[in-house]
């Protein structure tokens, strides 16, 4: 049983090692070479998860048969429990937040429509000129054209009225129409 345990650790080590060395090269050689194990029906299962509980199972197979009276057998069945318990702590508390902090700063530019911003470049009523927009935790900055054949000038406050040709068209924002609008 001494050498499960000991295989089990030893192999986790090196996975981990492996995996943080060789990583990306491993995963560009074998490219989709390996997606037939990917399981969705086990999404919970991930290689992370599996790996920390069999490294822990064998560290704590051989920490409880060397310092507990426990017997090989009894200290397999107290491993294998810790095993599960820290695999469910490494999806817990690591795989779960990961996963649920990818997030994309993409956007679609048709999304702006209904969005105040600010006139950085003035904007004849013939041409363009430039606005910055709010999306998430950033801004961006847009041609813009005028909606209503107005020129705006830099620091106007504007709404996206329409998005035509990748060009947001706007309108100056009457902000005495809305007195209760807090300002973006």
């Amino acid at each position: 049983m001494e050498q499960l345990f000991w295989a089990c650790l030893i192999g986790g080590v090196l996975f981990a090692v492996v995996t943080v060395i060789f990583g990306d090269l491993l995963s560009n050689a074998l490219d989709g070479v390996l997606d037939f194990l990917s399981v969705d029906a086990l999404r919970k299962l991930r290689p992370m998860v599996i790996v920390s509980g069999i490294t822990a199972f064998g560290g704590a197979g051989l920490l409880l048969l060397h310092y507990t009276p426990l017997g090989p057998l009894p200290a397999a069945v107290v491993a294998l429990l810790g095993a599960i318990a820290i695999g469910a702590l490494v999806y817990v508390v690591y795989v779960r937040p990961m996963e649920n902090s990818e997030n994309s700063t993409g956007f679609s530019i048709r999304e702006l429509t209904g969005r105040i911003g600010e006139v950085t470049v003035p904007v004849p009523p013939r041409g363009y000129g430039e606005v910055m927009v709010k999306i998430g935790h950033g801004h961006t900055n847009q041609i813009a054209a005028s909606f209503d054949g107005e020129t705006l000038a830099a620091g106007e406050r504007v709404v996206v009225v329409d998005v035509r040709d990748d060009t947001l068209f706007v309108s100056r924002l009457d902000d005495e129409a809305s007195p209760g609008r807090p300002k973006d």
